[in-house]
């Protein structure tokens, strides 16, 4: 591993602080630090955290009101971690993808003048499967 790679704890550390702020509904702090992982990682961790990223962008621009920015980056998030199913690096990937689904697809759907508010009450989260014992 060269100086600029990530270690697997980096990604992981990386992955629990992103989680954090993405449940928090702080998704561009959440892309930031998805954004400095991604730029080092290697192997299959790069698609996975340019899913992750373009899914934190995604709604960021839902919550900010530009439902077009979001409505580009629905498929593109979806295309980058499909291959992840169900679940990668401890992040439940198929619920992840439900969820996100289930909010944006409203946006995708939406006709001009019925556009639809984001919900902070009915925000996804970034969940984590539980570890086996």
């Amino acid at each position: 591993m060269t100086e600029a790679e990530l270690s697997e704890d980096d990604v992981d550390r990386a992955l629990t602080r992103a989680a954090a702020l993405f449940d928090a509904a702080r998704y561009h702090d959440a892309h930031e630090v998805l954004d400095v992982a991604w730029e080092r990682a290697t192997g299959r961790d790069g698609d996975f955290l340019k899913g992750l990223i373009q899914a934190c962008i995604a709604l960021h621009h839902y919550q900010a009101g530009n439902l077009d920015g979001a409505r580009k980056l629905y498929s593109g998030h979806r295309t980058y971690l499909a291959p992840y199913l169900p679940v990668y690096r401890g992040i439940d990937v198929a619920a992840l993808l439900m969820a996100m689904q289930t909010t944006l697809l409203p946006v995708v759907r939406a006709r001009a003048g019925a556009e639809p508010r984001f919900e902070d009450a009915k925000r996804p989260r970034l969940p984590f499967v539980a570890a086996a014992d």
